[in-house]
């Protein structure tokens, strides 16, 4: 990463936390991934030569920013996704450089991940609300590859909230997962080929 495109993070991560401060609405706010967080889940996206990347949260495109960067190293591409359309994001990716590297999709997370294939994607990314994302398995392991990787921020901040999901990943066959104290916490989980046993799979509904 050049330091200019670290220079525009800087930025955009600051002014994220001014934003959020003086917002009394959740939801309004920008709650951008920790700088220590999406150092780390960059790299792990890189050591997993990941190129097939979906995030779901994609805010003020500050994290898909991070990951646009790497899947550049990788020769991948990211989908970003979020359930509506934030000021700035197409200004700030255009300003990364990144912009053509990112597809960006209007959509509830759980019904855009019900509709990819199985093993099509390398590694996901959940920055959303986080209660719904029980609701929305199997898909989120359905749709990894042997190999993939799942990412699950917020799980220190809000523990309750993501319990149930996480409950789901760890009794996955095949998952070796962990949290990683950065941030507000990170869940980072391997999927093994056992991923692809399990009854269910191959329906995308």
């Amino acid at each position: 990463m050049d330091d200019s495109l670290r220079a525009l993070l800087a930025d955009l991560y600051d002014d994220g936390t001014a934003h959020d401060a003086a917002e009394p609405d959740r939801l309004r706010r920008r709650r951008n991934l920790e700088p220590d967080a999406a150092a780390l889940l960059t790299l792990v996206l890189r050591i997993a030569a990941a190129r097939e990347v979906v995030e779901i949260g994609t805010s003020n495109g500050y994290s898909a920013i991070w990951l646009a960067d790497a899947v550049r190293d990788t020769g991948g591409r990211l989908t970003t996704v979020d359930v509506e359309e934030w000021s700035g994001v197409a200004d700030n990716l255009d300003r990364s450089g990144l912009a053509g590297l990112v597809r960006r999709a209007l959509g509830d997370g759980g019904a855009v991940l019900a509709g990819l294939a199985d093993a099509s994607v390398d590694l996901l990314f959940l920055d959303a609300e986080r209660a719904e994302y029980a609701g929305w398995w199997p898909h989120p392991v359905r749709v990894l590859r042997p190999g993939g990787v799942l990412a699950v921020d917020n799980v220190l901040s809000h523990p309750d909230e993501v319990a149930e999901f996480l409950g789901l990943v760890e009794r996955h066959p095949g998952a070796v997962s962990e949290t990683v104290a950065v941030g507000k916490g990170l869940f980072l989980a391997w999927l093994s080929s056992r991923n692809q046993e399990q009854p269910g799979y191959g329906a995308t509904g």
